[in-house]
């Protein structure tokens, strides 16, 4: 059944918004306005077409920058051979590719990425994939509220600010509290709080991130891990960096029961903000919780190998009130890119590239240490990116370093107010020893300059 929204729910929403009427929230500002005639190039030679788009590109400066952004979305070596697959017309289709009618060879494609998936987190199943790592963790949360029965939600203040206010609105709807667990001096989750938080069996599940938002190791220790069984509320793994999963002990090692990441690392470009590809995988005992879409594998009628939708837990195939997730389409064509990424790189290509990121960021942390008026702001283990402590409003810092043609990370006080003078700065494969060389300069001329002001 639709429900429209009502003209109270209306005058709310645009009352929030700023705006007088629906007309207001459809017009275009006049600075911005097409008013003349559109400049229509003529038709051109292939060649002139490829050379008019370079100059177009060129345009974009993004590219010329030295970047140590991250935080979330993060810059990764694709092989040319994922683009060289991923469009094949066979993949390309304007059906939904889920749908068992669109071919074997997507729905095998989809099957070996839920395989890569839990042999990487050390689950027992993983779905077809959903939008992206935050959605992926409101979704967990979904899971773990219909195992229990429960109405709470508890998660860590270093889980991403942004999966942390997607979480929240998702809740909201469903008339769930969300509370959450402080992080210690070290920048990871405080897990005597959490222990003696979740002994009064309120929450349904408890939700921490590794690598957290820090870039810092986020686990479970065996105390709390404890205290969480034994409040039979579920542990739930936030991946936002999947390729930390190449180096760092598999989710399911120290107790996650449940899943959720974003798995961009793995050949999706980071494309200024999508699209990306969730993922979520769970014990089996969650398997008939897990949103979207299960891809099985077996045999037809003449005994050949042939793949087939086998849990589909979304109201549009079974009956509403026994569905466990709204979730109406997913992300295959991302979910393919990142297949085909992962089956190139092989499990020691995998390894080699985190070992990469490792040696690369600590690079970075040694050069960004040696700066006069910098210190690392964590002491604890990290994977890629860390928190930098400039001394000075960060934002200041970042700015001057833009006009040097470097993109210095992300102003961590824009989710943490506490920490308006700490920068997170990223280093992967593709980070080089010049530019973290020219980030150390750069830093150090901007703090001389500013400290002379």
């Amino acid at each position: 059944m639709y429900t429209p929204h009502t003209e109270r729910d209306i005058a709310e929403m645009l009352e929030a918004v700023g705006a007088t009427s629906l007309d207001e929230l459809l017009s275009v500002p006049e600075a911005v306005a097409l008013r003349g005639k559109i400049e229509m190039v003529p038709a051109l030679p292939q060649y002139l077409i490829d050379r008019r788009f370079d100059e177009l590109a060129r345009k974009n400066g993004g590219v010329a920058y030295r970047s140590f952004l991250g935080a979330g979305a993060y810059r990764h070596y694709a092989p040319a051979a994922i683009a060289a697959l991923a469009m094949r017309g066979e993949f390309l289709t304007a059906y939904t590719p889920y749908q068992a009618e669109v071919s074997q060879g997507y729905l095998q494609a989809i099957y070996e990425w839920q395989t890569y998936i839990c042999l990487l987190t050390g689950m027992d199943i993983a779905d077809a994939s959903v939008y992206d790592g935050a959605t992926a963790l409101a979704e967990a949360a979904i899971m773990a509220l219909g195992a229990t029965g429960r109405k709470r939600i508890l998660v860590s203040r270093a889980v991403h600010p942004n999966y942390r206010a997607v979480l929240k609105t998702y809740c909201d709807g469903l008339d769930v509290a969300v509370d959450e667990i402080g992080f210690t001096p070290d920048g990871t989750t405080g897990l005597e709080q959490l222990a003696e938080a979740v002994a009064g069996k309120d929450y349904a599940a408890v939700a921490l991130q590794s690598p957290n938002f820090f870039g810092n190791v986020d686990t479970l220790a065996p105390r709390a891990l404890d205290a969480i069984r034994a409040s039979e509320t579920i542990p739930i793994a936030v991946v936002a960096e999947a390729l930390s999963l190449a180096a760092l002990a598999p989710p399911a090692a120290w107790g996650a029961q449940i899943v959720a990441g974003e798995a961009q690392s793995f050949g999706v470009a980071a494309a200024y903000g999508g699209p990306y590809v969730g993922f979520i995988a769970a014990a089996q005992e969650h398997m008939r919780r897990i949103p979207g879409r299960l891809v099985g594998k077996t045999t037809d009628a003449a005994g050949r190998t042939a793949y087939v939708l086998t849990l589909q837990a979304r109201e549009q195939h079974i009956r509403r009130e026994r569905a466990t997730s709204n979730i109406c389409t997913n992300q295959a064509h991302c979910a393919l890119i990142a297949t085909i990424y992962l089956a190139l790189m092989g499990a020691s290509g995998l390894r080699n590239a985190a070992a990469l990121n490792l040696a690369r960021s600590r690079e970075l942390a040694s050069a960004v240490a040696n700066v006069p008026g910098v210190r690392l702001k964590h002491n604890a283990p990290f994977f890629n990116e860390l928190a930098v402590d400039v001394g000075r409003p960060a934002g200041e810092v970042l700015r001057e370093l833009q006009t040097r043609g470097i993109l210095g990370g992300v102003e961590v006080g824009r989710f943490y107010p506490e920490l308006a003078t700490c920068i997170l700065m990223t280093a992967t494969e593709m980070t080089t020893s010049g530019d973290i060389a020219a980030l150390a300069a750069a830093l150090q001329e901007v703090l001389r300059a500013t400290a002379a002001v």
